[in-house]
């Protein structure tokens, strides 16, 4: 009896590694051959309307996946999605049901045709952003500095430390007092890391406005701003606020449209040379770096020229 279920035994075993070698070996399709088997899985799918119609056997009988070579690349294409889509279909035959199997197809032929497409040439756009980052106002932007990266390693052995003590706190000789004067100097420790990142991050001043482009505000408010830091003899926050009038000035005035993203550099590059105002841009625009970014030394007769280029421009 044992001898008789040992060949059957052996049969169910070696079924389906014979299965899984002839799915192995099998030839898969070229990008022609699985172009061709998505039009006519299209042209089934023109049959699908909300009349009610059966669905046609070419959706009802898809493989789990195509296999398809490209590029000297083999790739294993799901079908799950479509056949989710082809149910969904017979349970409500309507025209939206219909309409994604459609796009799901229309959706897998673009996949295939951006994936033989050659990688876009992108040079040119490297070497413009080059451009972009070597210029002044990002040449102070880097990583971590060698100094930042020892205080985080402080504050970490700091917080292993005090977390090894809080754990042995129970034996009798490790005193109260010297767990409280860890989680003190653990707690300054944090508490001057949030002060001086707090500051730092408020001389470092955005750009543009954080929520709204620079024309939300009138020209006439970042104007008014300009004066009252003048009045207090903030010379740079004076010139910083002067020089975003006049770009709120001009994009009211529809130089270009509003784009919260640019820089000082990026706007005088939006107005056009033979403009009456690209002179003025210039001028504005080369006092306001080298007060803000460069931190040079400036003071009122700065500000009073930077007043002077505003009325150029109209801001008066």
């Amino acid at each position: 009896m044992t001898a008789k279920r040992t060949p059957i035994l052996i049969c169910l075993l070696l079924t389906p590694m014979v299965c899984r070698a002839a799915a192995t070996g099998s030839k898969p399709l070229t990008t022609t051959e699985y172009r061709a088997e998505l039009d006519r899985l299209s042209l089934a799918t023109q049959q699908l309307n909300s009349s009610g119609a059966p669905t046609p056997d070419a959706l009802h009988h898809l493989p789990q996946s195509w296999h398809v070579s490209v590029s000297e690349k083999e790739f294993d294409i799901l079908t799950e999605g479509l056949q989710r889509d082809v149910r969904r279909y017979e349970e409500d035959k309507s025209a939206a049901n219909a309409i994604a199997i459609r796009r799901r197809l229309d959706g897998m032929r673009s996949e295939i045709d951006g994936f033989e497409k050659p990688p876009a040439d992108v040079s040119a756009s490297r070497a413009e952003l080059n451009s972009i980052l070597a210029r002044r106002e990002f040449r102070d932007v880097s990583g971590p500095t060698w100094l930042d990266r020892l205080k985080r390693r402080l504050l970490d052995f700091i917080l292993r430390i005090l977390s090894h003590v809080i754990q042995a706190a129970s034996i009798p000789t490790v005193g109260k007092t010297f767990v409280y004067v860890l989680m003190g100097i653990a707690l300054a420790a944090l508490l001057y890391i949030a002060y001086r990142s707090i500051f730092r991050s408020q001389e470092l001043d955005e750009v543009v406005p954080r929520d709204l482009p620079v024309s939300a505000k009138e020209w006439a408010i970042w104007l008014a701003e300009a004066r009252a830091a003048a009045a207090r003899s903030e010379w740079r926050d004076a010139i910083h606020l002067a020089y975003w009038a006049g770009i709120s000035f001009l994009e009211r005035q529809g130089f270009w449209k509003p784009d919260r993203a640019r820089t000082p550099r990026e706007y005088l590059r939006l107005l056009s040379a033979e403009s009456g105002h690209h002179e003025t841009l210039t001028s504005l625009t080369k006092t306001f770096e080298l007060a803000w970014y460069a931190k040079r030394d400036v003071g009122e007769q700065a500000f009073s020229e930077t007043l002077s280029e505003l009325e150029k421009l109209g801001c008066r």
